[in-house]
């Protein structure tokens, strides 16, 4: 009885592992699940795109680093210092030895060439200055050329235009020979350079640029110039010719004869705009190296040139300019309305301008 109980049990085991191994085997033959080819292909080409990205990323970072590179290297190949013993350490930022790209200075390689800029507002005597200035051998001031408004359009303008200009590579009639010693430009305060008052003055400071303010104390003289210069501009008065600067005593008293009348209204506020621009500057550019010239000064003594000459660190030399001035009169004999421009001054903070 036992031993067929046994055998029972041993046939329902025998029959279980049949049972097993035949799900076994069903499993095993079951075939395995694959992915779509195309499937594949779209995570491959995704791997590739990814791989494509990240090394442009690289190649554009090291190219980047490379333009510095090669930027730095330019900018060093251009200002290769002659190590003048005479200059003083506080000197060293403000002298220069451009390599101009249109021209070889040639033996005049090692003469140190001072930046400047002359800053300053219409009908103050800047033009005058300028060729006062540009008579010296080694100066060369090459005009207002931030008047062309593409030029001032924004920063980038600017500096590329500086740039060219403190290269020694811009032509102008006052452009000198090799040897120039001090370059530089006439600068009118509105033509972008208080709007764009910050980068500039970065500009200034990390080139070495040293400002020239040429500022006229009298603001109603420089209104009356202002006005009667509007006058023969749309007139031209001089042969059918608009002349801003004259070289004959006849031009200069054919300009001085028209005598503008004066919006008493409108004179304040004219003046105090004129007023608040030039102060503003001053305060702008008070951490720049600088020298601040007067009109009037200049007019009353012509040593005052010198000052700027030892500013740029030029030697002396007599200075020459073929500009005649135009309103020599008294200013009373310059305005139609006098009476109301003095009732209209009489009393507040520009009442001196009514005294030559």
């Amino acid at each position: 009885m036992e031993e067929a109980g046994k055998e029972r049990d041993v046939a329902v085991v025998v029959e279980d592992l049949s049972t097993s191994a035949k799900d076994v085997a069903i499993v095993s033959t079951k075939p395995a699940k694959r992915y779509p080819l195309a499937l594949w292909i779209a995570i491959l080409g995704l791997i590739m795109l990814v791989g494509v990205y990240i090394f442009s990323l690289s190649l554009k970072q090291n190219g980047m680093l490379f333009g510095l590179m090669q930027t730095n290297m330019i900018e060093k190949e251009r200002e290769k210092p002659c190590h003048d013993p005479r200059i003083p350490d506080t000197e060293i930022p403000y002298v220069h030895y451009p390599t101009p790209n249109t021209y070889d200075r040639e033996e005049c390689a090692c003469t140190g060439v001072r930046f400047f800029a002359i800053l300053s507002m219409q009908r103050s005597g800047s033009g005058w200055v300028e060729t006062l200035l540009n008579s010296h051998p080694n100066v060369s001031s090459n005009g207002e050329i931030f008047s062309v408004k593409p030029r001032r359009s924004n920063i980038t303008a600017i500096t590329k235009t500086l740039d060219k200009l403190y290269n020694l590579d811009w032509y102008s009639s006052a452009a000198k020979n090799e040897c120039t010693a001090a370059v530089g430009l006439k600068w009118m305060l509105n033509q972008g350079l208080m709007k764009h008052h910050q980068e500039i003055i970065e500009y200034f400071n990390r080139r070495g640029v040293s400002a020239i303010f040429l500022l006229r104390r009298n603001l109603l003289q420089r209104y009356v110039s202002i006005l009667a210069n509007a006058h023969d501009s749309a007139m031209k008065q001089l042969n059918g010719t608009h002349k801003a600067h004259v070289h004959s005593k006849q031009e200069a008293e054919i300009l001085a004869q028209y005598k503008p009348t004066i919006d008493q209204k409108t004179l304040i506020t004219e003046l105090k705009r004129s007023n608040k621009l030039a102060a503003d500057a001053l305060v702008s550019f008070k951490n720049t190296r600088h020298i601040i010239l007067y009109y009037e000064d200049v007019v009353n003594n012509r040593t005052k040139l010198m000052d700027v000459l030892d500013f740029l660190r030029m030697p002396k030399r007599t200075l020459f300019s073929r500009h005649v001035k135009i309103h020599t009169k008294r200013l009373r004999d310059h305005i139609d309305n006098w009476a109301d421009v003095n009732n209209a001054l009489t009393g507040t903070r520009f009442e001196s301008f009514l005294n030559d």
